[in-house]
């Protein structure tokens, strides 16, 4: 028997079938890729949903301060030490209270001492050269400007002779429970925003959360893109950045 042929039209429009399957399939892997790249870091396609990371900031205002300083004198006697660090502890005391630091607002703490030892190629001699003596001062305050303030003009008692080691104040936000439930509420409406671009951007809509996981607050400086896995909190400077972020999980239908 003679083997059928297909005519030339059939084979054009079989071609043309094939074509527009593959085609298809292309497009959806690339939408499909593409949902997961589009915003990068913030959305993630999973077999039940989407899953999309929201962030919300506000910027806060320190109302806590605490201010430790180190008193340190060097003598080659002990006795004469722990007195010049008590003589530089009173100026130093002098000088916050007089600045407008309450009394109570300063906390003295216990004198400690160590020997200079002498050392020659390595080797110690026995020989004491001095005797270290220190006592840290430590402020807390709410006037978290009077403290600047201090802060920057401690130079003026360091050039009478006064050995103060000053690594700077240390500022604090007590309104960060409260402000936690608003800013995880505008990280969730954010999630929210984005699942919807990204699920219509192919033909689809979300449904319930499936799921939502907060992350760790980031209490940084203003502008400051610094953030860590555990939670991020910059006692540096008086005005900060506080972010919240939350992982969503969306139901989606097509």
């Amino acid at each position: 028997m003679s083997e059928l042929k297909e005519s030339p039209i059939i084979t054009i429009e079989r071609r043309k079938a094939v074509t527009v399957i593959v085609a298809t399939l292309i497009m959806a892997v690339a939408l499909a890729g593409g949902l997961m790249k589009v915003g990068s870091g913030f959305a993630a396609r999973t077999t039940d949903g989407i899953t999309v990371t929201g962030s919300a900031k506000v910027s806060a205002t320190a109302d806590n301060v605490v201010w430790t300083l180190s008193v340190q004198e060097t003598s080659p006697q002990v006795a004469a030490a722990v007195q010049r660090v008590g003589s530089s502890v009173v100026s130093l005391t002098n000088y916050l209270t007089k600045g407008g630091v309450p009394s109570d607002g300063i906390k003295l703490g216990a004198v400690s001492t160590y020997s200079n030892a002498e050392y020659v190629n390595g080797n110690p001699t026995g020989k004491i050269l001095s005797y270290n003596a220190s006592r840290d001062v430590t402020v807390r305050s709410k006037d978290v400007q009077l403290i600047a303030r201090l802060s920057q003009g401690i130079g003026a008692l360091l050039q009478t002779g006064v050995n103060v080691n000053n690594s700077g104040p240390q500022y604090y936000i007590s309104t960060l429970p409260t402000l936690r439930p608003q800013l995880l509420q505008d990280a969730m409406k954010d999630a929210q925003v984005r699942a919807v671009a990204l699920t219509k951007a192919v033909g689809g809509t979300i449904g319930p959360v499936l799921s939502v996981r907060s992350g760790p607050f980031q209490v940084t400086t203003p502008d400051s893109t610094v953030t860590s896995d555990a939670g991020a909190y910059d006692t540096t400077t008086i005005e900060k950045t506080v972010t919240a972020t939350v992982s969503v999980t969306f139901k989606t239908k097509q």
